[in-house]
């Protein structure tokens, strides 16, 4: 299996790669710069710059974008565009790595974790950002598409634990009544829907057994 992990230098990115990698599989880091990523193979590209021809042949495309500042906050919608023309009608899956903040908290699903009281309000520009990108998402069906929601605390330095509970678009507790899960654990469970492929033009979610 050939994936292709976009911003691979990335925090998430390098998990990513380097999880896919002890499992064997064939991995080529997408990133700016000099390659940081545990992959052997690199494509030195600005991910707004990357094509369709740069993604031929790949079974596997991960989008492990991610921004901060408020002035490319947008680019969380205008990146993942980039991937999804360059994908659109082939049978390459895009596995995207998602935010909390849009995961819903009621079973109606009317109401997401960003619109709760006790949601920081730093954190609300980001979470705009990357629902914004989820909604568009949801239109493309000429996307094989996966989006990979994370536990409400994502945990950059926390260990890999290799269990976790798979969630929907709902927020999901563990038995302990948390919403955690460490960026090692998220990467196995990101690895994991790579070789199963189960959920395609799907939302899930992923928490810390």
């Amino acid at each position: 299996m050939k994936i292709a992990v976009v911003c691979a230098n990335g925090k998430a990115g390098q998990l990513i790669t380097k999880e896919a990698l002890q499992r064997g599989l064939d991995v080529t880091a997408f990133v700016r710069g000099e390659n940081r990523s545990a992959a052997a193979k690199s494509v030195i590209k600005d991910v707004m710059d990357i094509t369709a021809e740069d993604l031929k042949g790949f079974d596997v495309v991960v989008d492990a974008f991610g921004a901060w500042t408020e002035e490319d906050l947008p680019k969380h919608s205008t990146s993942l565009k980039v991937l999804c023309d360059a994908l659109s009608g082939t049978d390459t899956r895009l596995l995207v790595v998602g935010g909390a903040g849009s995961l819903y908290v009621d079973p109606e699903h009317t109401v997401c974790v960003a619109d709760g009281p006790d949601f920081p309000d730093m954190f609300k520009p980001l979470a705009a950002a990357m629902a914004k990108a989820l909604t568009e998402l949801r239109q493309r069906d000429d996307v094989k598409w996966t989006y990979l929601s994370p536990a409400g605390d994502f945990q950059a330095e926390g260990e890999r634990s290799g269990q976790y509970i798979l969630g929907g678009e709902e927020l999901t507790l563990n038995d302990r009544g948390e919403s955690i899960i460490s960026y090692a654990d998220y990467a196995a469970a990101m690895v994991d829907e790579i070789v199963k492929g189960g959920h395609i033009r799907e939302r899930i979610s992923v928490v810390r057994r």
